[in-house]
């Protein structure tokens, strides 16, 4: 037992939200499920547009040709109160064709939906319903308009979509089942490609519905368009659509032209860097190699001092010349191929003598 408990607990929300749902369309429910001919029926809704009227009638047939098979000098009109429900008394009366019968509810000025209750007339004659006939004739009622927005991709060139959505009423004597239409998109003045969309559902003599149809363009489409909707040879509504550009494509291949150039003149400085020619390094630089100058630095610290072996006397003669600065070497030049420097000339010391001839 508490196995089964269990099972049973994970449908009971399912359960709650069907009834939820059926509790929102519209329902009639009758006080009889039969009555003779001058008694007086309850007929009680709920489920109804709030505010809006709705017409009751005694139809034979199932209601089949529309209001022709009603009893309508005998209907009621009654109002729906706010929160959707209403109640009426009907007379039952003979339809003008046979049983089986039904008691009809049409919304008025709402959205027109109609609920067809099956009632029996105790002594009205009973007959075969007849095979559908007549013409069904498919018109323009309102409501023509695009539903939707562009997002992100769309913007990057993806194919813009929208929702293609008119409101159409049967004026024949036949139900429409599943009508076949055709769509249409045609950019400025070029003429439209047509396309066949069939609508699921259908529209009974004297009813109206609401068809959504769903419109894509092409990858990248922009401009402007026009959307048509033709039922037959008779085309029905046509709504202009203007469609953005998709700029986020040109701000790709703007990017795309700034970087390729900049990557390709990096790779190009790497190479030249890398196979250009390295001057070599100056002589007092090579490794185990001396500088002109170090002795002489090393003896300019280290002056002679008397009674210290090794010492060097100090030097009278004339001064050192500095030690030579290496010529630069442009990079472009390999070291024995650079231009020689003119030598420099000394300026005269001043220990040296000078003399002029034999005094």
């Amino acid at each position: 037992m508490a196995v089964c408990a269990l099972a049973l607990l994970p449908a009971a929300p399912a359960a709650t939200a069907a009834t939820a749902a059926d509790a929102d369309k519209p329902a009639v429910a009758l006080s009889l499920q039969e009555a003779a001919k001058g008694a007086e029926l309850g007929v009680t809704g709920t489920g109804w547009p709030a505010k809006t009227l709705v017409m009751l009638l005694v139809c034979g047939q199932n209601m089949i040709g529309g209001t022709n098979s009603c009893a309508n000098s005998d209907g009621v009109a009654v109002a729906v109160a706010a929160d959707g429900r209403f109640t009426a008394r009907l007379p039952v009366v003979a339809p003008p064709k046979p049983c089986p019968c039904v008691v009809n509810v049409t919304s008025v000025n709402g959205d027109q939906s109609t609920v067809a209750a099956p009632f029996t007339i105790t002594g009205h004659p009973v007959a075969a319903l007849p095979e559908e006939s007549g013409t069904a004739r498919l018109a323009l009622l309102t409501g023509v308009r695009l539903q939707g927005e562009d997002g992100v991709l769309t913007w990057f060139g993806a194919p813009p979509a929208r929702t293609f959505t008119v409101t159409v009423g049967n004026l024949g004597s036949a139900p429409v089942k599943d009508p076949v239409f055709q769509l249409g998109t045609a950019h400025g003045v070029f003429a439209p490609g047509w396309e066949e969309v069939r609508w699921k559902g259908t529209i009974p003599p004297g009813g109206k519905a609401e068809v959504k149809l769903n419109v894509t363009l092409s990858a990248g489409a922009h401009g402007d368009y026009t959307v048509s909707l033709k039922y037959g040879d008779k085309v029905m509504a046509a709504q202009p659509w203007g469609v953005d550009r998709p700029y986020g494509v040109v701000l790709f291949w703007g990017l795309l032209l700034l970087v390729i150039p900049a990557a390709v003149f990096r790779v190009g400085m790497a190479v030249v860097d890398r196979v250009r020619p390295r001057p070599a390094p100056p002589a007092h630089r090579r490794r185990g190699a001396k500088s002109p100058g170090a002795e002489a630095e090393v003896t300019a610290r280290l002056p002679g001092l008397p009674g210290v072996r090794g010492s060097a006397p100090p030097r009278t003669g004339p001064a050192a010349e500095p030690p030579e600065t290496p010529t630069a070497v442009l990079p472009w030049f390999t070291p024995d191929s650079a231009p020689e420097t003119a030598p420099q000339t000394s300026a005269p010391s001043e220990n040296r003598s000078t003399t002029k001839g034999h005094s």
